[in-house]
């Protein structure tokens, strides 16, 4: 078992510190997953650029359980597919010239976990009464410098006031619990939910393959940010039952890129509406 650690950073100067970071920590319960001011579409002139669709690889545990975006990997493929939707939604610019420097920064969103508790198990409220003080914890790590003077360069030869940061990554999501009959669901975002075997540990988060992501300024401050989750990876019910977790391996990612949404007219792709979704979600377009 691993246990996940969300460690908040305090240090004024150092990358991937939350201080300063633009956007504080913030505590969810439920979708939609962001934080930060949401610019209003009508007085929010100013051009909004983005990079290529970025991939993180152990954001939240070891990168060895996680699969790999090498070259004619499912990964890789997806990220192509992923950027190439991006560009063709017409909402922000593409950002020709991505920084070549330094650390981007890093929007984290997971299920909060307790150090000291069982392992792989969500924290839960002091004083809680079942799991309804349960959270999600969104924040995101500052950049460096090199990259922030990098990034200023390229808005600046784009024109945008503003860019957006997306990368592909693995989660840790919380299983609710709903109804009188207690059927298990997990909230992967903005109206999107999915349900999982009833003998699924509340305690026990699921893997979920999301995308995360933040609008950052010329000063590489956040303005926004958020995470739109893709697929749950539901656990088999005599692995659940002891408290184990299944991973995320080449075979979901495939799944995922493939996945409808059979709840919406004309059943588009998942993972297109989720980028959408956190498109519109952070840039306001």
């Amino acid at each position: 078992m691993r246990s996940l650690v969300l460690t908040v950073l305090i240090g004024a100067c150092a990358t991937g510190s939350t201080y300063r970071s633009g956007v504080g920590d913030k505590l969810l319960e439920h979708p939609p997953y962001y934080a930060g001011s949401a610019p209003a579409p009508a007085a929010d002139t100013a051009r909004v650029g983005h990079l290529p669709v970025g991939y993180q690889r152990g954001s939240t545990q070891s990168p060895i359980f996680e699969p790999e975006n090498t070259s004619g990997t499912p990964v890789a493929a997806f990220i192509a597919e992923l950027t190439a939707y991006l560009d063709s939604l017409g909402l922000t610019t593409r950002i020709a010239t991505a920084p070549a420097r330094g650390t981007p920064p890093d929007v984290r969103f997971s299920c909060e976990t307790d150090p000291a508790g069982p392992d792989d198990e969500c924290a839960v409220g002091e004083g809680a009464i079942g799991r309804d003080d349960i959270v999600m914890h969104l924040a995101v790590g500052r950049p460096s410098s090199d990259w922030v003077q990098d990034a200023a360069a390229a808005m600046d030869s784009a024109r945008a006031g503003s860019m957006l940061v997306i990368t592909l990554e693995i989660g840790q999501y919380r299983v609710r619990q709903r109804g009188l009959v207690g059927a298990k669901e997990v909230e992967l975002g903005t109206k999107h939910v999915v349900g999982i075997p009833w003998l699924t540990s509340l305690e026990t988060p699921v893997q979920v393959l999301q995308l995360t992501g933040a609008r950052v300024g010329r000063d590489g401050r956040a303005q926004r940010i958020g995470a739109e989750g893709i697929l749950a990876r539901r656990t088999s019910l005599p692995i659940s039952a002891i408290g184990g977790q299944a991973l995320i391996s080449d075979a979901e990612v495939e799944q995922a890129r493939t996945a409808r949404r059979e709840d919406l007219p004309g059943q588009p792709l998942v993972w297109q509406v989720a980028l959408r979704n956190l498109v519109r979600g952070l840039s306001g377009r």
